[in-house]
């Protein structure tokens, strides 16, 4: 059995059980974190660029980790294929949340073999991150000529995200 789908875990008004506490791990409400997906947060080449291209999320969501990953890779793909060395790009946020799973048994004689919703807060197996209105996911330092290209790369993350996002451009910062 694979991921649950995208839909289960993309709303930001449920408790996060994410607490992991390395001082006093007997109170902490997860026992072992699952693995992180997303290892590169800075990618490209620092220096000086003359203009900021951010991705701004247009209504609070939560995101996974894998697809944050995805959306890393698409935009990286494609800057490194179009504009080697002019650009550089950084992820601003980080999958905290611990999403938790009840496994549930289907097929013949289940019922004799799990208890339902007893004991059903669930194992921790997956992270994300939770976005708010307004908040800045990626932001690309890149010059005024390279900015089409910068476009191009967002729309493709766009698509491996959940939810709406809009572009925001600022002027004479250096990364």
């Amino acid at each position: 059995m694979g991921l649950r789908p995208a839909k289960t875990c993309r709303d930001v008004g449920k408790p996060s059980w994410s607490r992991f506490s390395k001082k006093t791990p007997r109170k902490s409400f997860v026992k072992a974190l699952p693995h992180n997906s997303l290892m590169v947060f800075s990618m490209g080449v620092g220096g000086e660029y003359n203009l900021r291209m951010d991705l701004v999320a247009d209504h609070a969501v939560q995101a996974r980790d894998n697809s944050l990953e995805s959306a890393r890779q698409a935009a990286n793909k494609y800057l490194e294929k179009s504009v080697p060395g002019a650009y550089s790009l950084k992820i601003l946020i980080f999958p905290h949340n611990v999403i938790r799973e009840n496994k549930m048994v289907s097929g013949a004689g289940a019922d004799r073999i799990q208890k339902g919703m007893r004991l059903s807060f669930g194992r921790p197996t997956d992270r994300a991150a939770v976005i708010s209105k307004g908040q800045t996911i990626f932001s690309a330092f890149i010059n005024e000529k390279n900015v089409t290209f910068v476009k191009e790369a967002y729309r493709r993350a766009k698509g491996k995200l959940p939810g709406s996002f809009s572009i925001v451009t600022s002027k004479n910062v250096t990364s």
